[in-house]
């Protein structure tokens, strides 16, 4: 497994409260957008920037994604349930016959696994097509939640390298508003202090309803989540 890049971004879980961001992260709105059988991320709106900032994660708030207080009000219950243990100590491991896969179930409902030739684990299971093999690493490495992460038979692991950033998601295709994906070893401190394991990439909730908070486990679909930004674009055209 790669090693994290050490930086000074932070991202400190408040109780009950939003995401307090540090360290001058960059901030993008994000849409997914369809691409053949695929998906891509396709740049939204312009958000400010600034040195530190507050993202909500109750889903209430009305200056969405930044925090307002919302979450006072609407006594919002962020107790953070998610497990601590390291990735390759949840992970499954699928193997190919030319690459591996890891998969830890935490899935934001991107739907980047989804390519051209097939989804990521059949491609892995045909991998000794090179095609299927590469498009496996592809989708894998696509994967915003860091669920799905490629393997060589060496162990190497199979992955980009990111600046640190955060993206604001957007789903137009399903009618919501979705998480929120930290890219590049940003460090996450839980409410009660530890540090999750530092990720390539992880997704955040901000739907408020995930059952593995903070992670984000794709119930604003199904909760139909939407942070009214659509709305207030409506508005001002």
């Amino acid at each position: 497994m790669k090693k994290a890049v050490k930086n000074n971004c932070k991202i400190k879980i408040s109780p009950d409260g939003p995401y307090l961001v540090s360290g001058g992260v960059p901030l993008s709105e994000k849409v997914i957008t369809p691409k053949g059988n695929s998906y891509e991320l396709k740049e939204g709106r312009q958000l400010p920037q600034t040195e530190e900032y507050a993202l909500c994660r109750c889903g209430h708030s009305k200056n969405a994604p930044f925090c307002d207080g919302s979450h006072i009000n609407c006594q919002f219950k962020g107790t953070e349930t998610a497990i601590k243990n390291k990735y390759l100590d949840r992970a499954d491991l699928q193997e190919g016959p030319s690459v591996n896969l890891l998969d830890d179930n935490r899935c934001a409902f991107a739907r980047f696994c989804h390519r051209e030739r097939g989804i990521v684990w059949d491609l892995v299971e045909n991998s000794n097509d090179p095609e299927c093999r590469q498009e496996a690493i592809e989708g894998a490495d696509a994967c915003p939640s860091g669920r799905l992460v490629a393997v060589e038979k060496t162990g190497e692991f199979i992955e980009s390298t990111y600046k640190p950033s955060i993206e604001i998601i957007q789903d137009p295709e399903r009618g919501v508003s979705a998480g929120i994906y930290v890219k590049g070893s940003i460090s996450i401190e839980s409410s009660d202090g530890d540090v999750y394991e530092v990720r390539n990439k992880v997704a955040l909730c901000r739907c408020g309803k995930s059952e593995n908070k903070p992670f984000c486990d794709a119930n604003h679909v199904s909760s139909n989540f939407s942070d009214n930004t659509n709305d207030k674009k409506t508005k001002s055209t």
